[in-house]
């Protein structure tokens, strides 16, 4: 009796095969679906869940840049924005501010530095020129406002120069004729140059106009490379060991036309920065200032 119970348990029952069979598919069924650490992934949660989202962004970008003129020339509110933010990245006061303090005190020499750093900002030359002038002469031993205010001056000088040119261009083109004309010692070149020959009165006016113009341009340059001289004189005078101070004097000296004060503001510079990148300038432009000995 024992055998046979012990060999029928052994034998295999007839539905264990069909739920084995049955079994089998849903467990491949499982398998397919992806495991559940993958959906909670960021973009696969996007791509599933919220494919709307790319849908929003792209047309707010789009709106964003349509609405700043964005990849356009003509400008928009983006410009609006820009300048007004230009307008208070500085966090000071306004200039019309400003001046009314410097109105109300003449004598505050901080509220004319405040002013000549805001003319400078909107690269006000002439006002900037004029608040450093009134501030240095309340401050005259600040050696760094004194370079700037020297700065200005060139600037304003270069100016003056671009005028002057345009002055003469004008001129050349009011009167072309000029470089053609025979000379007025013959009989010929009397007749254009008369006044009851053949020039024309305009053109006699405007030439006139332009030359004048020129003329005064080219007196207003020579006092402010002159007051650049000056200027250079005193930071030297308040750094005389910056050898920057020096050849900035000397170029300026230069341009007024004052070649000894530009020879011994070269020396100095050369003595105390001789191997300066500038050094080699600077002793080119002494050979050519400083007379030649006779042998």
């Amino acid at each position: 009796m024992a055998r046979g119970t012990q060999h029928r348990k052994r034998r295999p029952r007839p539905n264990a095969r069909t739920a084995a069979a049955v079994a089998a598919p849903a467990k491949a069924q499982r398998r397919q679906k992806p495991p559940q650490w993958q959906d909670q992934l960021f973009f696969q949660r996007l791509r599933n869940h919220a494919k709307w989202i790319y849908v929003g962004l792209a047309v707010c970008f789009a709106a964003t840049f349509a609405l700043l003129g964005v990849g356009s020339g003509a400008g928009g509110i983006g410009d609006a924005l820009q300048n007004f933010f230009n307008r208070n990245s500085a966090g000071g006061p306004s200039i019309s501010s400003l001046q009314k303090k410097v109105q109300d005190h003449p004598n505050s020499a901080a509220d004319w530095r405040a002013l000549a750093t805001a003319e400078e900002q909107k690269q006000e030359t002439d006002a900037a020129v004029t608040a450093l002038e009134r501030y240095t002469a309340l401050r005259p031993k600040d050696a760094s406002a004194l370079s700037e205010l020297a700065g200005e001056y060139a600037q304003q000088a270069n100016n003056l120069q671009t005028q002057a040119q345009d002055a003469q261009t004008q001129a050349i083109v009011a009167d072309p004729s000029q470089g053609l004309l025979p000379p007025s010692s013959t009989t010929l070149g009397k007749v254009f140059t008369s006044t009851t020959g053949l020039q024309s009165p305009i053109t006699n006016v405007i030439s006139a106009s332009s030359g004048s113009q020129s003329q005064s341009l080219y007196q207003q340059y020579t006092a402010l490379t002159a007051k650049q001289e000056d200027t250079y004189k005193k930071v030297a005078s308040l750094s005389p060991r910056d050898a920057s101070a020096q050849i900035q004097l000397g170029q300026a000296a230069l341009n007024a036309g004052d070649s000894k004060t530009a020879i011994s503001a070269f020396k100095k510079f050369l003595k105390l920065a001789p191997t300066d990148p500038e050094a080699s300038y600077v002793r080119s432009a002494l050979k050519q200032l400083e007379p030649k000995k006779k042998k």
